[in-house]
């Protein structure tokens, strides 16, 4: 029997953890607002929470192991107030969630849309894609929301190399793949990236065709990711054997990785 776990079935579990019912509709859990050097310059919301167990992730073990723990409660419109006035004290434009899977708890991001809507800001929103591809109609709600751009974060080039990286069932994979094309198919602005630290050229080439099937223009904007070094993803590296091609130092990170 195999032991890699249902990466849809993990999203659904951990979204038990990360959300609930409140007064103004879905809360979702967040453990920091922040400003960010990424993308130029950006205003972080880091949720809780994801449904892939990444095994160069960069999120400390706390975050990602103990997501009943960490964290708390945020309204739609309280986050979305919190990421507008770091913006403005910083003069950034742009925000965006990370830290977790952005996609869980779909009610509290919507509503997070509608509450930045007509605010003059750009949104990147930062995902997996599993539950985009899962829910066929994810990528319709977005196609709502004309200042947003989805980043789709392909874990390896193959499904072979996503339960290597992430330990999920390779069928996870297919899934990513399909919510590039569901926010093709929707007019949702987007584009992948990839974690190509542990890929041959020949694997990361196999990619760029199989995802130029679903759009020339997709495979030509195909952002390569490679892994930062902080201590701690050097120690899962370790313990679980992976070797990988390329990584960098927190503080040496190519400028056109950032």
């Amino acid at each position: 029997m195999s032991s890699f776990y249902d990466p849809v079935i993990r999203h659904i579990a951990i979204e038990k953890l990360v959300t609930r019912t409140g007064s103004e509709g879905l809360e979702r859990k967040y453990y920091r607002i922040r400003p960010a050097r990424w993308y130029g310059g950006t205003v972080t919301a880091d949720c809780v929470g994801c449904g892939l167990l990444c095994r160069f992730c960069w999120v400390s073990d706390a975050v990602m192991n103990r997501p009943h723990d960490v964290g708390k409660f945020y309204t739609p419109r309280k986050v979305a107030e919190s990421l507008i006035s770091l913006a403005k004290k910083c003069d950034l434009k742009l925000l965006r969630p990370s830290g977790g899977e952005p996609t869980i708890g779909k009610q509290h991001l919507l509503a997070l849309l509608e509450n930045l809507e007509g605010k003059g800001y750009h949104f990147i929103l930062e995902t997996n894609g599993i539950l985009i591809a899962y829910d066929n109609d994810y990528a319709e709600s977005l196609a709502k929301y004309n200042f947003i751009h989805v980043r789709v974060s392909l874990k390896g080039c193959s499904e072979e190399e996503f339960t290597l990286l992430t330990g999920a069932k390779p069928e996870g994979f297919l899934l990513q793949i399909k919510a590039l094309k569901q926010l093709v198919d929707a007019k949702v602005s987007c584009h992948p990236s990839v974690m190509a630290s542990f890929s041959s050229n020949m694997s990361l080439q196999s990619l760029i065709e199989r995802i130029g099937q679903i759009s020339p223009k997709l495979a030509e904007e195909i952002e390569i990711e490679e892994l930062i070094l902080y201590p701690h993803v050097i120690q899962r590296l370790r313990n679980y054997k992976l070797k990988y091609y390329t990584g960098y130092s927190p503080k040496k990170v190519p400028p056109e990785q950032i």
